[in-house]
């Protein structure tokens, strides 16, 4: 079998010492704060190494998002040497050294959980996942440890060496992402790893190893086991890194994005076709778009427009079941579907009150008589509710297309024009409605003045 269909076996780790003069890393594209970390730990006595994602982009030529450092000093160790250190995670501990709003991210040597008299700082599920991973040791069993090969490569600050104990640099050169040990070993001790070998294919536009790949589709549902709080900030890093219309449809091909969201996996057609999977297309494709252009992005947004149709088809199935007013089976609808979504990916509070109200608003922008399409301008999410009724619009056509025209029209509008626009809505309106006939007011009837 050719060697690049094979995982990288922890027995086969070999180290390689990439000497500063053999390799492109220059301080210089290292961050101020993380130096200042590295330098302290080293002068201290400590190893001190910056590691994965921030080596690996700088090798590729990128500007590393997180600088991340690995050393042999333990939390409690990392925290005598800074004040701005705070101590935080279950799972594993991690040191976070605070510079203001960036954050430095500090973990000791990650060791094996065969020795016994570790075991009070290890313990597994049933299913081999990992649920407390305190066990420290030294980097050779950091490098084993970690996941792919081309995050197992540590930039030393006492020399400006590199050491790569996978064959990272090969990979990284060969655009291959590869797991380090038994691929179903390492998904089952944490199945968002499946996750992450998706985000990074499509992030360094590399290809997953055959066998890196090969377990992920039947371990998949493994991953209704991970905390929901969890996968919502993997959501996030999926789907609004700037890559989303591609990482979803590598999430569909494993079959892991029903794993995240199953209300609208529901919708799923083998032709791609369905309003909901032209709406994921439309709100992925214009959030990359916003992100390539420095734009905000707001994360209610794209949970309001992806659970948009999934409500929709609730509410029309309640309406015609239960005989409520499509009014109200919609907001029972929405409460349902948020409830239920949740459950697997927590979106916060503070975005699901977004979402009911970006929803809210589709109902009331199709009325615009009277004061009401100006009140309705004043809306705080009046902008993102436009701009999912424009995507419906693309998705659905008819009114609804001629709805979202005419909103673009009315806020491009002067307020003469504006008025104009609703006078006009005023008089099909009253052309539309049928005038009641005004009734006599009853006529009381006369007492009767007989005495008894």
């Amino acid at each position: 079998m050719n060697r690049d269909n094979k995982s990288r076996a922890i027995e086969d780790l070999k180290l390689e010492v990439i000497p500063r003069k053999a390799h492109g890393i220059s301080r210089k594209g290292i961050s101020e704060n993380a130096l200042k970390v590295l330098y302290r730990l080293h002068k201290a006595g400590y190893e001190a190494y910056l590691v994965g994602g921030g080596v690996r982009d700088l090798l590729l030529g990128r500007d590393p998002k997180d600088f991340d450092i690995a050393t042999n000093a333990t939390p409690d160790e990392v925290r005598k040497l800074f004040r701005n250190c705070r101590l935080v995670g279950r799972r594993f501990r991690l040191a976070h050294i605070l510079f203001g709003r960036d954050v430095i991210e500090v973990a000791t040597f990650r060791g094996h959980h065969t020795d016994p008299k570790k075991s009070k700082h290890t313990a597994r599920s049933e299913d081999g996942m990992l649920l407390r991973d305190n066990v420290y040791g030294s980097i050779d069993e950091d490098a084993q440890r970690r996941d792919f090969t081309v995050n197992a490569l540590y930039y030393n600050i006492a020399d400006f060496s590199i050491r790569d104990y996978a064959g990272g640099v090969d990979d990284l050169n060969n655009r291959i992402i590869r797991l380090i040990g038994d691929p179903e070993t390492r998904y089952r001790e944490d199945p968002v790893r499946m996750l992450r070998a998706v985000r990074f294919a499509v992030k360094l536009d590399m290809t997953i190893n055959p066998a890196t790949a090969a377990p992920i589709e039947t371990l998949a549902p493994l991953l209704q086991e991970i905390p929901s709080a969890r996968m919502f900030e993997e959501s996030l890093k999926l789907l609004q890194a700037g890559q989303g219309l591609a990482t979803y449809k590598m999430l569909r091909e494993y079959h892991l994005f029903e794993q995240l969201f199953p209300a609208v996996a529901a919708h799923f057609t083998e032709e791609h076709t369905s309003q909901t999977e032209q709406m994921l297309e439309q709100v992925l494709s214009s959030t990359d778009k916003r992100i390539a252009n420095s734009q905000r992005i707001n994360p209610a947004f794209l949970f309001a427009a992806m659970l948009w149709y999934p409500v929709v088809t609730r509410a029309e199935e309640m309406t015609f079941e239960s005989g409520l007013s499509y009014y109200d089976a919609f907001m029972v609808a929405a409460n349902d579907i948020l409830d239920e979504q949740v459950k697997t990916v927590a979106i916060p509070r503070r975005f699901t009150a977004m979402v009911r109200e970006i929803w809210q608003l589709q109902m009331r922008m199709t009325r615009r008589t009277g004061a009401r399409a100006f009140k309705l301008l004043d809306e705080s999410k009046f902008r993102a509710a436009f701009d999912l009724l424009e995507m419906r619009g693309a998705v659905e056509g008819g009114d609804t297309e001629v709805l979202g025209a005419w909103w673009r029209d009315f806020q491009r509008a002067d307020q003469g024009g504006r008025q104009k626009m609703v006078r006009a809505i005023n008089k099909v309106s009253n052309t539309r409605k049928p005038r009641r006939r005004k009734q006599a007011p009853r006529r009381r009837k006369p007492q009767s003045n007989s005495s008894s």
